[in-house]
């Protein structure tokens, strides 16, 4: 399923949301220059044996401290693929989330999802999978952006989004976010647990990094309309 847009306009501009979009890419053309992607993911991404060691790194190579590489990595990107799908994710979900916690706010709130996603990612990573996965750097925004996702699914249950479904064929269908986002940390869910027992089953993704960033927006969501008790209200569109 590929998000398109969802049907909640935003009340502010999300200056904060296109400031990190624009940050991330920024990020990325940087890692596009000499030495290359790669060179630039195994020196700042973050490694969770930086945390608890020992680090078995290719020669020449030294892991940040992880309170450096928690912030590096969470503007880092591996391919076009990682970033643009991450970034489309963002534009729709982080606008209406900014919208409820503030610019200020939702920049530090943001920055603290990338962290709680990366502190569960390295909790499985380190208790489960051992001390050469414990060398692989994490990269990507999709942990912080996961939190968004979360948030946004307990603010604005009546949303909807239009979205590509692929079964075969190409669907086009406006379905609701409690939809979209269910199945989505559904499909999380299964396939991290798969990836516990056959490692080569998450080809590569770190599943725990979603989960932990949703279940922090999902608690940090419902504390906030608890507090607060308002909600963003959606506005229908429909396909011409």
């Amino acid at each position: 399923m590929l998000p398109l847009r969802d049907s909640v306009p935003g009340r502010t501009t999300p200056f904060v949301t296109v400031g990190l979009i624009v940050a991330n890419f920024l990020v990325w053309f940087w890692e596009l220059k000499r030495p290359g992607v790669d060179v630039h993911v195994f020196r700042d991404g973050f490694y969770p044996c930086a945390l608890h060691g020992p680090c078995h790194l290719p020669p020449g190579f030294h892991a940040l401290p992880w309170y450096e590489g928690v912030f590096t990595g969470m503007f880092m990107h591996a391919s076009w693929e990682h970033i643009l799908g991450n970034m489309l994710f963002l534009w729709i979900f982080g606008n209406n989330v900014e919208d409820a916690l503030g610019h200020v706010r939702f920049l530090v709130w943001y920055l603290a999802a990338g962290v709680a996603a990366m502190a569960v990612q390295t909790a499985v990573t380190l208790g489960f999978a051992g001390a050469s996965a414990a060398s692989i750097p994490n990269i990507g925004a999709s942990g912080a952006i996961a939190g968004v996702l979360g948030a946004y699914f307990v603010l604005l249950p009546r949303a909807r989004v239009l979205t590509v479904i692929f079964i075969g064929i190409i669907l086009l269908r406006e379905i609701p976010a409690v939809w979209f986002l269910g199945i989505w940390i559904a499909l999380q869910a299964w396939t991290g647990g798969l990836s516990l027992l056959h490692p080569q089953a998450g080809g590569g993704v770190a599943f725990f990094a979603h989960i932990g960033g949703f279940a922090f927006g999902l608690g940090t969501g419902l504390v906030l309309l608890v507090t607060q008790r308002t909600r963003p209200q959606p506005r229908e569109y429909h396909l011409r």
